[in-house]
């Protein structure tokens, strides 16, 4: 009874990818044209205009999600129209809820669209409101709809604004290693993590999540990196290959946006898939995972469960018999993310 549960759950599964959309390559018209009328009906009109002007010279072909800061009208009164850099400055490639901001330790950088500039969190925790640059942002966001979120702001960030203090974060300690001795244990459930998914357009990863495809459930840390839905069509009805394509996308540590900042450049994390290793890498503050961009950093957070958003698949390495080279050319680059690299030292209890 259980196999035919799962094989239906598959089948449903599979039907769901096919509905899908096709393949989306930017934020979409919709996002934008909702959050034009959402800023302006929250008073906040000159950047409502200034969005729908400006949104196809800010916002990239690549942009597939961004957080906006949106400065009050009467910053513009006062300070006259932002030059297109000062612009880019408020846009960020990433998608930023509350809880991701709040748990960015004082001193982090958070990308932005003009280049070489990043926002510095100016908070902490326990403050009531998020800072960045010391400007403070409004409580809750006035829009999100999963790739597109936008926060009101106090005043127009500084460009030219430097802490008066560093903070330096510990490195992270890497403890990235599958076990597969360890106790069962009750309760240990992906219920509140798929819900925040599903809402945020990642319904497939989230039922890859349900249908317990790592097969055990007592594994105590775990990150998961979702592909977004648009880009899980073409797996429609290719069942055999779901089990690989999840497991490649999951870690046995929980690795949030911070600790990222401190993994070192160049390391590669053990995956759940046998000789599949994670290479993370950073760039202009952006996280790369596997030359794919981490858009939606801390999506779900909880004490042993981290999930990131990811506008694409993690591809599989490349093949001799895929691309036509030489098996014996030490030098031809096939295997991206060989074996021997994947961290294997020792989880922390």
């Amino acid at each position: 009874m259980a196999l035919r549960a799962s094989i239906l759950q598959l089948i449903t599964l599979s039907l769901m990818i096919f509905s899908l959309f096709s393949l989306s390559t930017s934020l979409p018209t919709e996002s934008i044209l909702n959050a034009v009328e959402t800023l302006s009906n929250a008073g906040y009109v000159v950047m409502s205009l200034t969005l729908q002007v400006t949104s196809e010279a800010v916002l990239t072909s690549q942009c597939r999600s961004a957080t906006v800061f949106a400065p009050p009208d009467y910053s513009f009164t006062r300070s006259g129209q932002p030059s297109l850099s000062l612009l880019r400055f408020h846009f960020s490639p990433l998608a930023l809820s509350v809880d991701s901001l709040k748990s960015l330790p004082y001193g982090t950088k958070i990308p932005t669209l003009f280049d070489g500039k990043s926002l510095t969190v100016t908070s902490f925790s326990s403050d009531d409101r998020i800072s960045l640059n010391d400007v403070k942002l409004s409580r809750w966001p006035i829009y999100d709809d999963g790739s597109l979120v936008i926060f009101g702001i106090d005043s127009f960030f500084n460009p030219e604004y430097t802490s008066a203090v560093q903070i330096r974060n510990p490195s992270f300690d890497v403890g990235c290693v599958v076990v597969n001795d360890f106790p069962k244990t009750k309760g240990f459930m992906f219920g509140e993590a798929s819900e925040t998914l599903r809402a945020r357009g990642y319904s497939v990863m989230a039922s890859f999540l349900d249908l317990q495809l790592l097969g055990f459930i007592g594994q105590p840390k775990l990150t998961v990196f979702a592909p977004v839905d648009e880009v899980m069509v073409n797996l429609a009805g290719d069942i055999p290959e779901y089990s690989s394509l999840f497991l490649r996308h999951v870690i046995p540590c929980k690795l949030s946006w911070i600790d990222m900042v401190n993994v070192n450049q160049g390391t590669v994390l053990q995956t759940y898939l046998e000789g599949f290793g994670m290479n993370v890498t950073k760039a202009n503050d952006l996280f790369v995972v596997n030359g794919v961009q981490v858009t939606f950093p801390d999506m779900y957070y909880s004490d042993w469960l981290v999930v990131h958003g990811l506008p694409e698949i993690l591809p599989l390495p490349r093949t001799p018999e895929h691309d036509g080279s030489d098996p014996d050319d030490d030098n031809n680059g096939d295997e991206k993310f060989p074996r021997a690299a994947i961290a294997s030292s020792k989880p922390k209890s």
